[in-house]
């Protein structure tokens, strides 16, 4: 396939009606790698508020198993778009993701900043470090996702435009931000899940060049100084002479999507395995908006299947294939 091909595909489409189509195109397709260092730099700005990052220290989920975590918040994301919000695994994605955060007191406005980071994240890192720059379309699709993902959350208040998520983003920080000992304990494990990923001497060079990409309010926040000036020139280089040579080779083929390969699960998934091991013990709610739901059908049977209300599904291993 030509280079440009899916773009112009992407431009013909209508972003209202082709949100899912489009943010596969770009998740699998275009931008994966983009796409995923933007969603790794959206988690270290929700440890830049001290009410968020206290939560997730007092859970010691990042301590105890910060790979399985950082894993399952990927994974979520791909399983509840993987098929279509509105099929049945989006549905029970939802569903379990909304058992999970139902054990907590989380304020609305806190759910819909955690939400803008993962619209915002993705687009200003593809903008600024991707093989091209996102279209019109493209962009808002990825906000009509982030959209999409609140309603099923029962998130209030979810912007329809990516200026709408990125004015949320901005006014929150800007009152929110603020240095507490946790967000600089929850920062510092989710970095060495991700310095663990290299080779151990390559480990503190690697911590080095992620605090080099992040800007100034977010690294006062997180309790880390800022980068010297070499440091940030080289980091931005190295991701640029990547970005120079994609945009040298051929397009994907349609067969070979990138898919998620979650460390914690090498022999893949079930929708169970992601989030903490007491989740399954919380009762399942309908989403919002939604009619003749039974959390008793809609619960794996003792054989491990999972079904809707009048199906039987057999037992299935989500993987990457």
């Amino acid at each position: 396939m030509a280079r440009y091909s899916r773009l112009r595909e992407i431009r013909r489409m209508d972003p209202a009606k082709d949100y899912e189509r489009i943010h596969r195109l770009i998740t699998q397709y275009e931008f994966p790698w983009d796409y995923r260092q933007g969603l790794g730099v959206a988690f270290l700005r929700d440890y830049g508020v001290p009410r968020i990052s206290e939560l997730l220290d007092r859970t010691q989920e990042f301590e105890r198993a910060g790979q399985k975590r950082y894993d399952d918040t990927l994974l979520f994301g791909y399983e509840l778009v993987r098929d279509g919000f509105d099929s049945e695994r989006g549905r029970a994605t939802a569903r379990h993701l909304n058992r999970i955060h139902g054990r907590y007191r989380i304020p609305n406005e806190d759910f819909l900043y955690v939400l803008a980071t993962t619209v915002v994240g993705p687009v200003r890192w593809i903008n600024r470090f991707g093989w091209r720059r996102l279209c019109p379309e493209e962009v808002q699709a990825i906000a009509l996702v982030g959209r999409r993902t609140g309603e099923m959350m029962g998130i209030e208040g979810s912007p329809d435009t990516y200026a709408g998520f990125e004015e949320l983003l901005t006014a929150y920080e800007r009152t929110m931000f603020a240095y507490a000992p946790a967000n600089r304990r929850v920062a510092h494990a989710t970095l060495r899940v991700m310095a663990d990923w290299y080779p151990r001497p390559l480990r503190p060079m690697a911590v080095r060049m992620t605090l080099a990409l992040l800007d100034e309010p977010l690294l006062r926040a997180l309790g880390f100084p800022e980068q010297p000036a070499w440091a940030r020139t080289a980091a931005e280089r190295a991701v640029r002479a990547r970005s120079r040579a994609v945009a040298l080779m051929p397009a994907r083929p349609d067969r070979m999507p990138v898919r998620p390969r979650a460390r914690s699960y090498p022999l893949g998934w079930t929708l169970d395995d992601l989030g903490p091991h007491w989740a399954a013990g919380r009762p399942l709610e309908p989403l919002p908006g939604e009619c003749g739901f039974s959390a008793r059908a809609a619960e794996p049977d003792s054989a491990g299947r999972s079904h809707e209300p009048g199906r039987r599904r057999p037992a299935r291993r989500y993987s990457p294939d």
